[in-house]
C-alpha cells in the first residue's frame, strides 16, 4: 500500500490529544515514583519493626538474666527472712572476763550472740566472737536452697576497735547439712584474705548444686593470728530455693 494511503488509514491525533497523553504519562511517572517511595518507606518501617522486636527480645533476655542473677544472689542467711542459728551445733561465744585487754575493750558490753552474723549491721565491734581460733556455726535457712555461693564479711583495720584484723577468719570450709543434721556434704574450702575486699564471695563447686539444703555449716579452721577468739561479722548464703512439690 502506498505511504499516502497508509497515512490516511491511521487515526488522526489532535494536538489536544497529544497534550493530554503527555500529561497522563507525566502523572503516571509521578505516581509510579510515589509508589516506589512508599514501598521504600514500608520496607524501612518493616526493618525498624524487626529491629524493635529484636531489641525487645534482647531486653527481655537481659531482664530475665538480671532476675536470675538477683535470685541467685539473694541472701538466704538473713535473720529478717527467717534464718536462724542451730545453737546445739554452733561453737561457744567467747567469754573475755579473764582477759584484761578484752574487758577494757568491751567494757559495759556483753558479747554478741551468734545470730549477729545474720544481720546487715557490720559496724565496728558488732561481730560474733567465737571461742578460740577455730570453731563453727550452723545456719538454718528459711527454705531448702540449691546453694551457689557463700560470702563472708569483716571490717577494715582502720576502723577496728583493736586496731588490727587478726581476729578475722582465714581458712574456711563450707558444708551443706541435711534436715536432721546427721549428714554433711563438703561444698568447698576457701581463704578469707584480709588484704582484699571486705566482702568476699566464694562460689561453691558444682554450683548450683543439684541437691537442696536447709542448713549450712561454716567451719573456721584458722584466723589471722588471734588465739583467743575469732570475729565473724556477717555471712551471706546465695542460691535458688527449691520449688515446693505439689501433692
Amino acid at each position: 500500500m502506498p505511504a499516502k494511503g497508509l497515512r490516511e488509514e491511521l487515526p488522526r491525533v489532535s494536538a489536544a490529544d497529544l497534550k493530554t497523553l503527555r500529561h497522563s504519562s507525566a502523572l503516571l511517572a509521578e505516581q509510579t515514583q510515589k509508589v516506589q517511595l512508599l514501598l521504600e518507606e514500608v520496607a524501612q518501617l518493616r526493618a525498624e519493626i524487626r529491629s524493635v522486636k529484636e531489641a525487645q527480645k534482647v531486653n527481655q533476655a537481659a531482664s530475665e538474666m538480671a532476675l536470675e542473677v538477683l535470685v541467685e544472689m539473694s541472701d538466704w542467711a538473713l535473720k529478717s527472712s527467717g534464718a536462724t542459728i542451730d545453737a546445739q551445733r554452733t561453737s561457744e561465744t567467747y567469754n573475755c572476763k579473764e582477759n584484761w585487754g578484752c574487758r577494757v575493750l568491751w567494757f559495759f558490753r556483753t558479747a554478741n550472740p551468734p545470730d549477729t552474723i545474720l544481720q546487715p549491721d557490720v559496724s565496728p565491734g558488732n561481730c560474733w566472737p567465737l571461742q578460740g581460733h577455730q570453731g563453727q556455726v550452723v545456719i538454718r535457712l528459711p527454705a531448702r536452697v540449691h546453694l551457689t555461693a557463700v560470702a563472708v564479711q569483716h571490717i577494715a583495720k582502720e576502723v577496728s576497735p583493736s586496731g588490727t584484723v587478726i581476729s578475722a577468719p582465714r581458712d574456711i570450709a563450707v558444708f551443706g547439712v541435711d534436715a536432721d543434721g546427721e549428714e554433711e556434704t563438703l561444698l568447698g574450702t576457701f581463704t578469707y584474705d584480709v588484704a582484699q575486699e571486705l566482702i568476699q564471695t566464694f562460689p561453691l563447686k558444682n554450683a548450683p548444686l543439684p541437691r537442696a539444703f536447709s542448713r549450712i555449716k561454716l567451719l573456721v579452721k584458722s584466723n589471722w593470728g588471734n588465739p583467743a577468739y575469732t570475729c565473724i561479722y556477717r555471712v551471706q548464703v546465695h542460691g535458688k530455693s527449691k520449688p515446693e512439690s505439689l501433692d
